[in-house]
């Protein structure tokens, strides 16, 4: 029996080349695993006007926006006034 995969393994292997998103999974598991992967790039603690967060995000997506609204959907960000903060 092969043995199971590493989400995050997997999803850096398969979606990620140069540190830079490719494409984002379908699969939920492993589209968790790759907005926790682009979480890590933000300081906890950290306030991120939106601006920032998509500049941030921009190498990984034509449209930001969708990846900043999964962010914060799955958990991964709180928003507040145009303000974006590291979940702990």
């Amino acid at each position: 029996m092969p043995e199971p995969r590493d989400p995050t393994t997997h999803v850096r292997i398969a979606f990620f080349a140069d540190g830079h998103l490719t494409s984002l999974p379908r699969r939920e598991s492993y589209r968790l695993a790759a907005l926790a992967l682009l979480a890590e790039r933000f300081a906890r603690g950290r306030d991120y006007p939106e601006r920032e967060v998509n500049q941030l995000l921009a190498a990984d997506a034509p449209d930001p926006a969708t990846l900043r609204r999964l962010l914060v959907d799955n958990g991964f960000f709180e928003r507040a006034a145009g303000v974006y903060r590291r979940t702990p």
